[in-house]
Protein backbone atom coordinates (compact mmCIF):
# COMPACT_ATOMS: atom_id res chain seq x y z
CA UNK A 1 0.00 0.00 0.00
CA UNK A 2 3.10 2.66 0.78
CA UNK A 3 4.63 1.58 -2.34
CA UNK A 4 3.68 1.34 -5.20
CA UNK A 5 0.58 2.64 -4.38
CA UNK A 6 1.59 6.00 -2.38
CA UNK A 7 4.78 6.20 -4.43
CA UNK A 8 6.03 8.44 -7.15
CA UNK A 9 6.55 7.62 -10.69
CA UNK A 10 10.11 7.24 -10.38
CA UNK A 11 9.49 4.97 -7.63
CA UNK A 12 7.30 2.82 -9.52
CA UNK A 13 9.42 2.77 -12.32
CA UNK A 14 12.32 1.53 -10.84
CA UNK A 15 10.55 -0.67 -8.44
CA UNK A 16 8.97 -2.43 -11.88
CA UNK A 17 12.93 -1.64 -14.02
CA UNK A 18 14.14 -4.32 -16.52
CA UNK A 19 16.33 -5.42 -13.82
CA UNK A 20 14.08 -6.28 -11.16
CA UNK A 21 11.26 -7.61 -13.16
CA UNK A 22 13.54 -10.31 -15.14
CA UNK A 23 15.18 -11.68 -12.08
CA UNK A 24 14.38 -14.83 -11.51
CA UNK A 25 13.19 -14.40 -7.88
CA UNK A 26 10.87 -11.79 -9.27
CA UNK A 27 7.87 -14.67 -9.18
CA UNK A 28 4.47 -15.95 -7.47
CA UNK A 29 5.45 -17.26 -4.14
CA UNK A 30 8.51 -16.17 -3.20
CA UNK A 31 9.10 -12.76 -0.98
CA UNK A 32 12.63 -12.94 0.61
CA UNK A 33 15.46 -12.55 -1.92
CA UNK A 34 12.63 -11.40 -4.90
CA UNK A 35 14.34 -7.44 -5.41
CA UNK A 36 10.64 -6.14 -5.99
CA UNK A 37 9.34 -7.33 -2.41
CA UNK A 38 12.55 -6.70 -0.54
CA UNK A 39 12.85 -3.05 -1.88
CA UNK A 40 9.17 -2.61 -1.11
CA UNK A 41 9.06 -3.81 2.63
CA UNK A 42 12.30 -1.68 3.26
CA UNK A 43 10.45 1.22 1.80
CA UNK A 44 7.73 0.81 3.93
CA UNK A 45 9.89 0.46 7.07
CA UNK A 46 12.06 3.70 6.50
CA UNK A 47 8.62 5.52 6.05
CA UNK A 48 7.70 4.09 9.84
CA UNK A 49 4.68 2.15 9.15
CA UNK A 50 4.36 0.67 12.68
CA UNK A 51 0.79 -1.07 12.62
CA UNK A 52 -0.45 -3.34 9.50
CA UNK A 53 -3.67 -5.25 8.62
CA UNK A 54 -4.18 -8.13 6.27
CA UNK A 55 -6.73 -10.87 5.92
CA UNK A 56 -6.59 -13.73 3.45
CA UNK A 57 -9.70 -14.47 1.09
CA UNK A 58 -11.42 -17.67 -0.15
CA UNK A 59 -12.56 -18.00 -3.63
CA UNK A 60 -16.19 -16.06 -2.36
CA UNK A 61 -14.41 -13.14 -1.00
CA UNK A 62 -14.93 -14.61 2.29
CA UNK A 63 -12.09 -13.83 5.21
CA UNK A 64 -10.26 -16.59 6.40
CA UNK A 65 -7.65 -15.70 8.51
CA UNK A 66 -6.92 -11.80 9.93
CA UNK A 67 -3.35 -11.10 10.84
CA UNK A 68 -2.28 -7.37 12.70
CA UNK A 69 0.89 -6.22 14.16
CA UNK A 70 4.26 -5.35 13.70
CA UNK A 71 3.91 -4.74 9.48
CA UNK A 72 7.00 -7.21 7.84
CA UNK A 73 5.77 -10.10 11.12
CA UNK A 74 2.47 -9.89 10.66
CA UNK A 75 2.47 -10.14 6.56
CA UNK A 76 5.30 -12.62 6.76
CA UNK A 77 3.15 -15.07 8.52
CA UNK A 78 0.00 -14.06 6.22
CA UNK A 79 2.15 -15.15 3.50
CA UNK A 80 3.09 -18.32 5.37
CA UNK A 81 -0.81 -19.18 5.26
CA UNK A 82 -1.35 -18.27 2.03
CA UNK A 83 1.45 -20.50 0.02
CA UNK A 84 -0.19 -23.65 2.10
CA UNK A 85 -3.75 -22.66 0.92
CA UNK A 86 -3.30 -21.06 -2.83
CA UNK A 87 -0.19 -22.77 -4.26
CA UNK A 88 0.16 -26.23 -4.96
CA UNK A 89 3.82 -28.56 -5.48
CA UNK A 90 3.44 -30.59 -8.94
CA UNK A 91 5.92 -33.29 -9.98
CA UNK A 92 7.05 -32.54 -13.30
CA UNK A 93 6.04 -29.50 -15.87
CA UNK A 94 3.08 -29.86 -18.39
CA UNK A 95 3.20 -30.10 -22.34
CA UNK A 96 -0.26 -28.07 -22.42
CA UNK A 97 -1.50 -25.84 -19.69
CA UNK A 98 -4.74 -24.32 -19.92
CA UNK A 99 -5.75 -21.15 -17.85
CA UNK A 100 -7.92 -18.10 -17.25
CA UNK A 101 -7.64 -14.80 -15.24
CA UNK A 102 -9.68 -15.22 -12.75
CA UNK A 103 -13.04 -13.82 -14.48
CA UNK A 104 -14.41 -10.31 -14.14
CA UNK A 105 -12.58 -7.96 -12.77
CA UNK A 106 -9.70 -9.63 -12.63
CA UNK A 107 -9.54 -10.04 -17.10
CA UNK A 108 -11.06 -7.11 -18.10
CA UNK A 109 -7.85 -6.63 -20.45
CA UNK A 110 -4.94 -8.29 -22.29
CA UNK A 111 -2.35 -6.56 -19.82
CA UNK A 112 -3.78 -8.07 -16.86
CA UNK A 113 -4.34 -11.41 -18.59
CA UNK A 114 -0.89 -11.94 -18.71
CA UNK A 115 -0.67 -12.77 -14.35
CA UNK A 116 -2.83 -15.63 -15.45
CA UNK A 117 -0.38 -16.92 -18.41
CA UNK A 118 2.42 -16.28 -15.84
CA UNK A 119 1.03 -18.95 -13.36
CA UNK A 120 1.00 -21.22 -16.64
CA UNK A 121 4.39 -20.61 -16.85
CA UNK A 122 5.72 -21.95 -14.27
CA UNK A 123 4.69 -25.51 -15.10
CA UNK A 124 4.49 -25.84 -18.57
CA UNK A 125 7.19 -27.89 -20.75
CA UNK A 126 9.89 -25.37 -22.38
CA UNK A 127 8.39 -25.83 -26.08
CA UNK A 128 4.80 -26.29 -24.47
CA UNK A 129 1.20 -24.54 -24.83
CA UNK A 130 -0.23 -22.07 -22.63
CA UNK A 131 -3.82 -21.69 -23.33
CA UNK A 132 -5.61 -18.50 -21.59
CA UNK A 133 -9.48 -17.60 -21.63
CA UNK A 134 -10.18 -14.43 -20.64
CA UNK A 135 -12.71 -11.70 -21.70
CA UNK A 136 -11.13 -8.58 -22.15
CA UNK A 137 -13.71 -6.20 -22.35
CA UNK A 138 -11.24 -3.69 -21.61
CA UNK A 139 -9.33 -4.62 -25.08
CA UNK A 140 -5.39 -4.31 -24.84
CA UNK A 141 -6.06 -1.93 -22.81
CA UNK A 142 -7.08 1.09 -24.90
CA UNK A 143 -5.66 2.94 -22.43
CA UNK A 144 -1.66 3.09 -21.32
CA UNK A 145 1.38 2.33 -23.57
CA UNK A 146 1.14 -1.33 -23.43
CA UNK A 147 -0.66 -1.59 -26.86
CA UNK A 148 1.92 0.85 -28.55
CA UNK A 149 5.10 -1.51 -27.02
CA UNK A 150 3.55 -4.15 -28.47
CA UNK A 151 2.63 -2.86 -31.87
CA UNK A 152 6.48 -1.27 -32.09
CA UNK A 153 7.92 -4.99 -32.74
CA UNK A 154 7.13 -7.92 -34.58
CA UNK A 155 8.13 -10.68 -32.09
CA UNK A 156 8.28 -11.64 -28.57
CA UNK A 157 12.24 -11.65 -28.93
CA UNK A 158 12.48 -8.25 -30.58
CA UNK A 159 10.16 -7.21 -27.59
CA UNK A 160 12.34 -8.07 -25.50
CA UNK A 161 15.38 -6.81 -26.45
CA UNK A 162 14.24 -3.62 -27.06
CA UNK A 163 13.07 -3.31 -23.37
CA UNK A 164 16.08 -5.14 -21.75
CA UNK A 165 17.88 -2.58 -24.22
CA UNK A 166 20.36 0.22 -23.12
CA UNK A 167 18.29 3.65 -21.47
CA UNK A 168 14.81 1.89 -22.77
CA UNK A 169 11.91 3.04 -20.09
CA UNK A 170 8.32 3.48 -20.39
CA UNK A 171 5.32 3.15 -17.82
CA UNK A 172 3.34 -0.66 -18.61
CA UNK A 173 6.64 -2.15 -20.35
CA UNK A 174 7.02 -4.78 -17.19
CA UNK A 175 3.80 -6.49 -18.84
CA UNK A 176 5.15 -6.85 -22.15
CA UNK A 177 8.62 -8.09 -20.78
CA UNK A 178 7.08 -10.93 -18.51
CA UNK A 179 4.75 -11.61 -21.75
CA UNK A 180 7.67 -11.94 -23.77
CA UNK A 181 9.62 -13.87 -21.47
CA UNK A 182 6.91 -16.37 -21.46
CA UNK A 183 6.33 -16.45 -25.60
CA UNK A 184 9.93 -17.23 -25.56
CA UNK A 185 9.31 -20.25 -23.41
CA UNK A 186 5.83 -21.64 -24.85
CA UNK A 187 3.62 -21.10 -26.97
CA UNK A 188 0.20 -19.18 -25.95
CA UNK A 189 -3.17 -19.61 -27.36
CA UNK A 190 -5.84 -17.01 -26.65
CA UNK A 191 -9.62 -17.35 -26.08
CA UNK A 192 -11.59 -13.91 -26.31
CA UNK A 193 -14.52 -12.56 -27.18
CA UNK A 194 -13.88 -9.05 -26.77
CA UNK A 195 -11.10 -9.09 -28.89
CA UNK A 196 -10.63 -9.77 -32.39
CA UNK A 197 -8.38 -12.11 -33.80
CA UNK A 198 -6.54 -9.40 -35.32
CA UNK A 199 -6.33 -8.23 -32.31
CA UNK A 200 -5.03 -10.62 -30.57
CA UNK A 201 -2.43 -11.46 -33.47
CA UNK A 202 -1.30 -8.22 -33.12
CA UNK A 203 -0.33 -8.79 -29.63
CA UNK A 204 1.70 -11.65 -30.71
CA UNK A 205 -0.16 -14.06 -29.47
CA UNK A 206 -2.21 -17.19 -31.36
CA UNK A 207 -6.23 -16.67 -31.32
CA UNK A 208 -8.50 -20.15 -30.84
CA UNK A 209 -12.01 -20.11 -30.63
CA UNK A 210 -12.60 -23.22 -28.87
CA UNK A 211 -10.63 -23.82 -25.61
CA UNK A 212 -11.46 -27.53 -25.65
CA UNK A 213 -10.69 -27.97 -29.07
CA UNK A 214 -7.44 -26.11 -28.91
CA UNK A 215 -6.34 -28.13 -25.82
CA UNK A 216 -7.17 -31.38 -27.77
CA UNK A 217 -5.31 -30.30 -30.68
CA UNK A 218 -2.08 -29.48 -28.59
CA UNK A 219 -1.93 -32.50 -26.67
CA UNK A 220 -2.45 -34.35 -30.00
CA UNK A 221 0.85 -32.30 -31.06
CA UNK A 222 2.51 -33.24 -28.08
CA UNK A 223 2.15 -37.15 -28.30
CA UNK A 224 0.73 -39.99 -27.01
CA UNK A 225 2.40 -39.50 -23.47
CA UNK A 226 1.56 -35.62 -23.20
CA UNK A 227 0.16 -34.04 -20.29
CA UNK A 228 -2.38 -31.52 -19.28
CA UNK A 229 -2.78 -28.94 -16.29
CA UNK A 230 -6.21 -26.59 -15.75
CA UNK A 231 -6.25 -23.82 -13.69
CA UNK A 232 -9.59 -22.66 -13.78
CA UNK A 233 -9.00 -19.63 -11.31
CA UNK A 234 -5.66 -18.88 -12.97
CA UNK A 235 -3.38 -17.12 -11.18
CA UNK A 236 -5.56 -17.67 -7.81
CA UNK A 237 -4.10 -21.29 -7.60
CA UNK A 238 -0.32 -21.07 -7.96
CA UNK A 239 1.49 -24.20 -9.18
CA UNK A 240 5.47 -24.93 -8.94
CA UNK A 241 7.76 -27.90 -9.17
CA UNK A 242 8.82 -29.56 -6.48
CA UNK A 243 12.18 -29.00 -7.92
CA UNK A 244 12.27 -25.35 -7.44
CA UNK A 245 13.61 -24.57 -4.05
CA UNK A 246 12.89 -20.66 -3.84
CA UNK A 247 8.76 -21.63 -4.11
CA UNK A 248 6.47 -23.15 -1.65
Amino acid sequence: MVAPGLAGIETVMTLHDVTRIGHPNATWGVTEGNPVHDDVREIARMTGVDFALDVTLNRDQKITAAFAGDLLLEHAAACALSKKIVMRPVKEPFDVVVTTNSGYPLDQNLYQAVKGMSAAAKVVKAGGTIICASERGDGIPNHGASGEILASCSSPRELLDMITGPGYSRPDQWQVQIQAQIQLKAKVLVKSDCLSETQIRQAHFEPVSDVAAAAVEALRSAGPDATLCVLPQGPQTIPYLQTDANAG
